[in-house]
């Protein structure tokens, strides 16, 4: 096993855009207000988010035109790092809403009192699945995703080998030295593979997958954008950088980002996704334990739920809509389609056991 140590933060698509040069996604680390006002300015709301965020400009200037607040965004590194600092900085937040807290951190977030309840608009209308938190309604689920295994399909198609497609096959002889993964305690996607793992194999066995995996030469990296853009091969980023890793942890939506953001665009995806590795991740906003703009972050979170967010966000931040109706782009149906049967764990079980599993992982894998 190979480690790998740097300051990778894990982001997905926005990073894959901007990452290889390709087309950008809106940068908005002070989008509407020019940085001028701070979150006590009652005609500005201040969303505190981490480093993934992105809308369309024109979806943030109906909200801004029908509302009266103007959007400035600040963007705190990975999910995990984003959300450790709102923790710290509860009792004086740096805004009023925070996005970006999904289910592998959500307990931490609620056990330290980040948030305070808020019924947002349209609440009756996030997929029944994804709701949680109902007697308190501290968070508003907002979008949904599967951390996954890719696969190069040029690499396996040349080498004449059947690509992996469920957990057991990574420790096959077949696909020695071939996988990288980030590392759980610093990355969501590492994490989120963890808990697929250990949702898989159960208490008394996931450390033993771990082992076979890690004699099997799983190689571990910090964040996302190492593993996927410089360790990959499938990437476009890998390919340039001559990359010899060709399965990846990362997410059922990156076929479709490699067709959308290729240059040429290719006419199929050039990855694909092994449908039994899956991880269901969901994401969540929250109205900030002492926002100093409750008003204006409660409109914010309304706005996160309507129709028109809902819809621009596939193609900004590659994640699924968790609002009944929402359209997904053809781009998602044909490249990406969500998994059938993820692994998924209770908020409950990842509150009692993710530290425990993290720290228990890092002796495993890392030493």
């Amino acid at each position: 096993m190979s480690i790998t140590t740097t300051a990778g933060s894990g982001r997905r698509f926005a990073g894959l855009a901007l990452g290889l040069g390709l087309v950008a996604l809106p940068a908005l680390s002070a989008c509407g207000s020019s940085g001028a006002a701070d979150s006590g300015d009652s005609k500005t709301v201040t969303l505190v988010s981490h480093d993934s965020w992105a809308v369309s400009k024109n979806v943030l200037a109906d909200f801004e035109k029908q509302s009266g607040y103007k959007v400035r965004v600040l963007k705190d590194g990975d999910a995990g790092q984003a959300v450790n600092k709102a923790v710290l900085t509860k009792d004086n937040p740096q805004g009023d809403v925070f996005f970006g807290v999904d289910n592998t951190l959500l307990s931490r977030a609620l056990g330290n009192g980040l948030f305070q309840p808020y019924t947002a608009k349209g609440a009756d209308q996030v997929l029944p699945q994804y709701r949680t938190d109902q007697a308190k309604h501290r968070v508003t689920p907002i979008d949904t995703g599967d951390i996954c295994v890719n696969y190069d399909k040029a690499w396996f198609d040349q080498h004449k080998i059947a690509p992996p497609r469920s957990f057991d096959d990574l420790v096959k002889p077949a696909y020695k030295n071939l996988l990288v993964t980030e590392n759980a305690a610093t990355s969501s996607p590492g994490l989120g593979f963890l808990l697929g793992s250990a949702a898989h194999y159960g208490d008394d066995n996931w450390q033993g997958y771990w082992k076979k995996l890690k004699a099997n030469g799983v190689k571990v990296v910090d964040g996302w954008e190492q593993a996927y853009n410089e360790e990959f091969s499938g990437s476009a980023g890998g390919k340039k950088a001559k990359a010899d890793r060709p399965l990846v942890v990362s997410y059922a939506s990156s076929p479709p980002a490699e067709v959308i953001y290729g240059d040429p665009k290719p006419k199929t995806a050039p990855t694909g996704v092994a449908d039994g590795t899956c991880f269901r991740q969901v994401e969540y906003a929250g109205l900030l334990s002492n926002a100093k703009n409750t008003k204006g972050g409660k409109a914010f979170l309304d706005f996160l739920l309507t129709k028109e967010f809902q819809e621009d966000m596939p193609l900004n931040m590659f994640v699924y809509p968790v609002r009944e109706g929402a359209r997904v782009p053809a781009e998602f149906t044909q490249y990406g389609p969500q998994a059938k049967d993820p692994e998924t764990l209770t908020p409950a079980k990842i509150a009692a056991d993710r530290d425990q599993w993290v720290t228990s992982w890092t002796s495993l894998v890392l030493k």
